[in-house]
């Protein structure tokens, strides 16, 4: 017999073409809870991109004032630039994972054939939303303290050894690439263990690095092809609708003259293509966050049986209520039921 199909997904190991169909089929049947909260998002922080860093980088006074300023006025130009962008990537690098993880409930509950709107999806997220910005926090600490040992050790290696410094530098640079790849990889399904377990920071992070163990390579291969996708289809969209916006501010100058003239354009400019962008990412960044959602499904499915519980909450759905989240089963003692790390219950292969 076949496996029931409740939903978007069948319930059993999806290959590729399901993953991606069903994550297309998820943000379709959700539009507003998927695409909607993505392009909010998104154009909340281009706004704020341009209102931090616009202000610092196209104001004709201040570009005019650091011609003649002094080095210690220049250095403080610099440092607020880069503080600004500092803070800018932090925010987004939160907002992005703090999306990510909300956006699994649409698609976990699309796979029981149950609808989420908007408002739905954030009161189902509820509390869960501190604890995707802790998350994020606690990986962009983590990242940034690495990396900053990192450019220290480099330092020192370039200051003790000078010229010979050069390969150990090149290897050192490569190898860390590769150690980043692999950890974000490993962790990538913390959002969804955090949203569908029920747990807290540091165990969402371990549940994503037990789940991944010995199927790294399958999901490295599909959230690179996802990314892949989605670059190239928001890059063939965007870039001429930049380019015409572009064109257009260009070609309606004003009253004004000069480099006057070319600073009044520049903002309405950033923010247009700013917005164009960002409405694009936004989809984008939907459907990669519906794909993770269901590797984290699928891993489930292999590794513990995921799609026995969810045929038991399939034939409940209508008794669960409008806030039903799958995977919710609960033990006697109220807490989520998850088999003990590294246990297979499930009668599929890894």
């Amino acid at each position: 017999m076949a496996p029931p199909k409740p939903g978007i997904i069948p319930l059993r190991p999806l290959g590729l073409g399901e993953i991606l169909d069903g994550a297309f089929l998820a943000c379709r049947k959700n539009a507003a809870a998927t695409f909607g909260s993505a392009v909010l998002v998104q154009v909340v922080l281009s706004i704020l991109t341009v209102a931090l860093l616009g202000g610092l980088l196209l104001n004709p006074e201040q570009l005019e004032n650091l011609n003649t300023a002094n080095d210690s006025e220049a250095l403080g130009w610099v440092a607020s630039i880069m503080g600004g962008a500092s803070v800018l990537s932090l925010v987004n690098a939160i907002a992005v994972l703090v999306l990510q993880g909300v956006l699994v409930i649409p698609v976990a509950r699309a796979i029981l054939n149950l609808k989420t709107g908007f408002s739905a999806m954030w009161r189902i997220a509820g509390k869960k939303i501190v604890a995707l910005i802790g998350l994020g926090l606690v990986m962009v600490v983590a990242a940034t303290i690495i990396l900053a040992v990192f450019v220290l050790l480099m330092v020192v290696t370039v200051i003790a050894l000078e010229e010979q410094s050069i390969a150990i530098v090149i290897i050192s640079v490569l190898a860390l690439f590769a150690l980043a790849v692999w950890v974000t990889v490993k962790l990538a399904l913390a959002p969804a263990a955090l949203i569908l377990d029920g747990t807290g920071i540091f165990a969402s992070l371990g549940r994503s690095w037990t789940l991944v163990k010995g199927n790294w390579w399958r999901t490295f291969g599909i959230l690179l092809l996802t990314t892949v996708i989605v670059q190239v289809i928001a890059s063939v969209i965007s870039t001429p609708i930049s380019m015409v916006a572009s064109l257009a501010f260009s070609m309606n100058g004003g009253s004004e003259s000069g480099r006057e003239a070319a600073f009044a354009q520049s903002v309405p400019v950033l923010l247009v293509t700013s917005l164009i962008t960002a409405v694009f990412a936004a989809i984008g960044l939907a459907f990669q966050a519906a794909v993770t959602s269901l590797l984290y499904v699928d891993l489930r499915i292999r590794r513990e049986g995921f799609d026995i519980t969810l045929m038991k909450e399939h034939e409940s759905a209508a008794e669960g209520g409008p806030g039903l989240l799958p995977g919710h089963s609960v033990r006697r003692d109220g807490r989520p039921h998850t088999p003990p790390a590294g246990q297979s219950s499930g009668p599929w292969p890894q």
